[in-house]
């Protein structure tokens, strides 16, 4: 345990958990926000949410391995929890950044397993991912104890299948959501960002183009899901090495709306890569702007 400011930093899970139950004694609020580190803008504004709910704040540092796939990037996930530390001065009380081996101990072999709400968009392109990240997160949830745990829009599948998890297994737990935090130029800021070359940088773009397109057309009338995911998908297939999906479906089920169908409210949702960097980003049609 060390004290950055006034900041305190934990390693361990039992450390982790007494410190959480001391705030719930001395009759605060705790307020979690789950991260895997490289914080920018987007984990500040969720540090900023759960202060809203919240009046001890704590901010978990942990790139969690069984979320990444053999082939994905693990090893060049971006670490810096100095930096991390000093973003968060003001806004958290507390991180908590431990080692692989403090989350999955000798023999670990239990895992959360997600059901039919990984089906589509990013279950089948990550095969085990959210699996892990279920694991983690109810992990996380059974250490702080009652809180309120604040995910970015960014991962709205991610957020949908977290609200399943605390709902399904009673975890008191209230899960809050904040709307994604883009750049100036549109483009929604990620950890990932930053292995984006300037040439990429810019095609990066595409994903913020094909929502505007989709938006500005649903804002015009046009509700066939069809024909708003045709629009999307000409933008980022313009700029974008490869697509893994341009989607439209319903927020609550993550089940694809068929190409038919009118909608009144619709997750429209982009998976794709620039270079060798994987890119998500999200609009919820008939609610969101961009």
């Amino acid at each position: 345990m060390s004290t950055t400011d006034e900041i305190r930093i934990v390693t361990t899970p039992d450390a982790f958990r007494a410190a959480c139950d001391e705030a719930r004694g001395r009759g605060q609020r705790v307020g979690l926000v789950p991260t895997m580190g490289a914080l920018h803008e987007g984990h500040v504004a969720l540090a900023r949410e759960a202060a809203r709910h919240a009046s001890f704040v704590a901010v978990s540092i942990f790139v969690n391995p069984t979320q990444f796939g053999p082939n994905e990037d693990l090893a060049r996930y971006p670490r810096d929890l100095a930096a991390d530390v000093a973003s968060l001065r003001g806004l958290a009380h507390l991180v908590f950044a431990p080692e692989p081996t403090a989350m999955y101990l000798p023999g670990d072999e239990t895992r959360v397993r997600v059901g039919p709400l990984a089906a589509h968009l990013c279950g089948p392109f990550r095969p085990g991912h959210f699996e892990g990240v279920c694991t983690v997160v109810t992990k996380l949830f059974a250490l702080v104890g009652p809180c309120a745990a604040v995910f970015g829009e960014k991962d709205f599948q991610q957020l949908a299948i977290v609200r399943r998890v605390a709902a399904d297994l009673f975890l008191p737990v209230e899960v809050v959501a904040h709307t994604i935090v883009r750049e100036p130029d549109g483009l929604a800021k990620s950890s990932r960002n930053a292995y984006l070359s300037p040439q990429d940088r810019v095609r990066a773009l595409c994903l913020s183009r094909g929502l505007r397109t989709a938006v500005d057309a649903f804002r015009g009338g046009e509700r066939r899901a069809g024909v708003l995911r045709r629009l999307a998908r000409a933008e980022v297939d313009a700029g974008a090495d490869r697509v893994d999906y341009v989607e439209i479906t319903d927020p609550a089920t993550i089940q694809p709306i068929p190409a038919e169908e009118a909608v009144a409210r619709a997750l429209l949702a982009i998976a794709c890569h620039i270079g060798k960097t994987r890119l998500i980003d999200n609009v919820v049609l008939g609610e969101d702007g961009l």
